[in-house]
């Protein structure tokens, strides 16, 4: 039986041929990463490859790091296997990775959306064989509406809570939806302060994106400097005595996760913003068209039920057991960290 190209095991996913991982969980010697989050990238591999713009971005959350970074479309050999790291759409550095060998190509998606946001290099269709797709969002349930539309609410929202003689707070992960959210608010309303863990991280991307001057809320910010203004902190800083200085205040929160009723609720948020960083059910099938796959492999998120329309309408589809969190990784990384941060 035909060894396949890629293969999944108890470390990550595997080329055999090239003695190489992409997004390993477990630590190894050679790993592609595709993007810098926590579920995706960890610590203690010994060699590290990944685009250019995610170097920064893995040394500010892992340390020194032995890591060398690619350019887009940039093709690299190992043990005549070819490689190569192509837009993802998901954050910045954010890279799907095409696999070659005798004909035969393989994409790694990651993580990845289609909108273009503005703020990232934008998702490219890639044609291959055999696509491994996340399923973060696969449910027909879930349908985006368009950025501008969602910027536009979050900005109106900020507009009446100043009116109302009260502080936004608006939660997004501190790596891409912080930033993706800043690149859009709208300074003419106010001033836009961070949390610590904000602030670092959108200082380590200052040099790839213009984003609007931010200031870091520290123990001398006075309560009413902030009055009024909107403050972008990640979603683990909710609840905690962080927050007390930005009394009187209102919360909202970015994230697909929005889209389910009750779910605004449950994590006690005055208002949702429907904003992803995921495809949703139609960005997943147009994507998967777009490649002329014969083969598609579904990993985290919905991917059961992802898979199983995709075998309905024709397609050789199947699941793969993987340790991709998608978001909540990220929550988990930032409350172990939140209350370190000021």
């Amino acid at each position: 039986m035909k060894t396949p190209l890629l293969a999944f095991n108890t470390n990550g996913i595997y080329c055999e041929k090239a003695d190489v991982y992409l997004d390993p969980w477990r630590q190894v010697k050679n790993a592609i990463i595709t993007h810098g989050h926590a579920d995706h990238s960890r610590s203690g591999h010994q060699n590290y490859i990944t685009h250019h713009t995610n170097v920064p971005i893995i040394k500010h959350r892992l340390g020194e790091i032995n890591v060398t970074g690619k350019d887009w479309n940039e093709t690299f050999v190992i043990n005549n296997v070819k490689f190569s790291l192509h837009p993802a759409g998901h954050i910045i550095g954010s890279a799907q990775v095409r696999v070659e060998h005798q004909g035969e190509v393989w994409v790694f998606t990651g993580d990845y959306k289609t909108e273009d946001d503005g703020v990232c290099v934008p998702y490219e269709v890639v044609k291959c064989h055999t696509f491994i797709t996340e399923n973060t969002f696969g449910l027909p349930a879930f349908k985006w509406l368009p950025q501008a539309e969602v910027m536009a609410d979050i900005n109106n929202w900020w507009a009446e809570n100043k009116a109302n003689g009260q502080t936004s707070v608006l939660f997004g992960y501190t790596l891409g939806k912080a930033q993706r959210l800043l690149k859009y608010l709208d300074t003419d309303i106010g001033k836009i302060y961070t949390h610590g863990a904000v602030e670092n991280m959108t200082n380590v991307l200052r040099p790839m994106v213009d984003f609007p001057p931010t200031t870091r809320i520290t123990l001398e910010t006075k309560r009413e400097d902030i009055l009024g203004n909107i403050v972008l902190a990640p979603p683990s800083a909710h609840g905690t005595t962080w927050l007390r200085k930005m009394t009187p205040f209102v919360t909202g929160s970015a994230s697909g996760w929005m889209a389910f009723r009750g779910a605004r609720r449950r994590r006690a948020i005055d208002k949702g913003f429907v904003l992803s960083d995921h495809c949703d059910w139609q960005g997943l099938l147009e994507s998967i068209k777009a490649t002329s796959a014969e083969k598609i492999i579904c990993t985290h998120g919905y991917s059961d039920v992802f898979s199983k329309y995709l075998r309905e309408i024709g397609y050789d589809a199947r699941t793969e057991h993987t340790q991709y969190e998608g978001d909540e990784a990220d929550t988990k990384a930032e409350a172990e960290n939140v209350d370190q941060i000021e």
